[in-house]
């Protein structure tokens, strides 16, 4: 476990600048030594403020370079697959944002390219690593509140400006795919299940042509979901596990902070003072987590939380999610 793995990070998006690459810089066993962009200009801008040795004017510049053992791919939604495809040729490992992909069934394809080249790909999921929802995992398996009824989650943010990525339907942009995500992969991972069906609303921007606001339904074999997300509401997010003994509720489980406390609350009444365990788990960085356990995969055969198999499964529910918005019915997953 000696081995540094050094990093190159495929653009100057600012989920990379301003969380990721300084959170791999933080990992244990993790260096960030390069670092590219459209421009070098800018590509040395970042390198520049981050402390990052090197920079590159194009991204096929950054995968020629042998020194760099692993990718981070901070790219526009739709230019995720051909990136993780020129990353496992070029003999990297690649970590790539979420959503992977927009279609389920163009991870396939990617399943075979890791398959092939013998190395690690993943989808970044930071949540996946964090230990709150492990233990939220934790307390269902092990009967803390009961049979699980119903889950329900709300994850929203205030951006209506067109030029953002976020705003354009031809880069994968949407509240759902963007935050609506969220809800799904953390519901997945609690419950250990996939769900069957689901039925949507989205209200869709008739100018930026992207769905600003989503609620959707989701019926698992054990108990049903409902979550909503939106890009065009003040921002707010909360996840609540309803069982028939006690709710579990996590307030910020997306966007966690990583420089104070989190709390975990088990209730079991309506009222404030019917709290009757409030669990708090010290700061810490679910990025910095998340490089540690990419790490391990790579250098122990660990399977990754965020495997590409995993991020298949999850763009799934979110292809139905679409597929119902479109046709106002329930769909299949």
């Amino acid at each position: 476990m000696d081995r540094i793995i050094r990093w190159g990070i495929l653009s100057t998006a600012n989920i990379g600048i301003e969380h990721v690459i300084p959170a791999i810089q933080r990992a244990s066993g993790c260096e960030v030594l390069g670092i590219a962009s459209r421009k070098i200009t800018g590509a040395e801008a970042a390198a520049r403020k981050l402390g990052i040795p090197r920079a590159y004017g194009t991204y096929e510049s950054l995968l020629d370079d042998p020194d760099i053992d692993a990718v981070y791919i901070p790219l526009p939604n739709h230019m995720h697959i051909e990136w993780m495809r020129r990353c496992l040729e070029a003999g990297k490992h690649v970590l790539c944002e979420k959503p992977l992909a927009l279609k389920a069934q163009d991870i396939d394809e990617m399943i075979a390219w890791e398959k092939r080249s013998g190395l690690v790909a993943g989808e970044a999921f930071m949540v996946l690593h964090h230990p709150r929802w492990k233990r939220v995992k934790e307390l269902i398996a092990q009967d803390e509140i009961g049979k699980i009824k119903h889950v329900d989650g709300f994850f929203s943010y205030y951006n209506d400006d067109p030029m953002n990525i976020r705003n354009k339907p031809e880069y994968g942009g949407g509240s759902t795919y963007d935050i609506g995500v969220y809800p799904v992969v953390t519901s997945r991972m609690v419950l250990g299940e996939e769900p069957l069906r689901v039925v949507a609303k989205g209200t869709m921007d008739p100018v930026m042509g992207i769905d600003t606001l989503s609620s959707f339904l989701l019926e698992y074999p054990s108990c049903s979901a409902a979550f909503t997300c939106s890009m065009q509401i003040s921002p707010f997010q909360q996840m609540r596990f309803f069982g028939d003994k006690a709710i579990l509720t996590l307030d910020t489980p997306f966007n966690t902070p990583n420089d104070r406390s989190v709390n975990l609350e088990r209730v079991a009444g309506i009222f404030p003072e019917d709290i009757s365990v409030r669990e708090e788990f010290s700061a810490c960085d679910h990025y910095t987590l998340q490089a540690e356990a990419f790490r391990k995969s790579i250098i122990e055969g660990v399977p990754f939380a965020g495997s590409l198999e995993h991020a298949k499964r999850n763009q799934r529910v979110i292809d139905a999610i679409y597929r119902s918005i479109s046709v106002g019915d329930w769909v299949e997953v």
